[in-house]
């Protein structure tokens, strides 16, 4: 198990795996999304290079609409 922080609160994930895998756990399309990885903004197609790690901090930001 890796321990991550995920928008503040602690998360387990089973074994080390990319960002875009860990997104897909959640039901969080990538298309919809913005990830800070450890505090640096990343582009999408960065999504798959990075592979998570114990101890990584994400910030996962979803559009809300409304008006």
């Amino acid at each position: 198990m890796i321990n991550l922080t995920v928008n503040g609160k602690p998360r387990q994930a089973p074994v080390p795996l990319t960002l875009t895998e860990f997104l897909k756990t959640l039901s969080i399309k990538t298309q919809f999304v913005a990830v800070g990885y450890n505090g640096e903004v990343l582009d999408k197609e960065d999504f798959s290079r990075v592979t998570l790690k114990d101890g990584d901090v994400l910030e996962i930001v979803r559009p809300v609409g409304g008006g």
